[in-house]
């Protein structure tokens, strides 16, 4: 069974090689929408809430802020409708997975930059 999961992962899905990034970090995904006939990129940009999985089918959740609303917004790595990631800005978290960033709201809801902890 595992022999046929990665012969299928190997024949169909293409690995796209992104930045590596990690929880706490500010990327900007860009990725292609489908509206009827037209087709255009979109970006999204926030800090990344968690990664998980492992293999071709490895996800990450970005979270941003509009206005007083939080969205969060699943990607798959190897999803053929990601164009690129721009990785904006390192964070220092101490969590692999920050579901409690969720409830900060204001000042309290910003991550350290590890350029900050150098410069120190």
């Amino acid at each position: 069974m595992l022999n046929l999961v990665k012969y299928i992962e190997s024949k169909f899905i293409n690995k796209n090689d992104f930045p590596l990034f990690s929880s706490g970090d500010t990327v900007t995904v860009f990725f292609e929408i489908k509206e009827g006939e037209k087709k255009r990129i979109q970006s999204f940009k926030g800090i990344v809430i968690k990664k998980q999985g492992k293999g071709l089918t490895k996800t990450f959740t970005v979270r941003k802020m509009s206005g007083e609303i939080g969205i969060e917004r699943t990607f798959i790595f190897n999803q053929p409708s990601i164009k690129k990631i721009e990785l904006n800005k390192k964070g220092k978290v101490r969590r692999s997975k920050i579901y409690y960033f969720r409830f900060l709201r204001g000042k309290k809801a910003r991550v350290k930059s590890k350029e900050e902890k150098n410069r120190k």
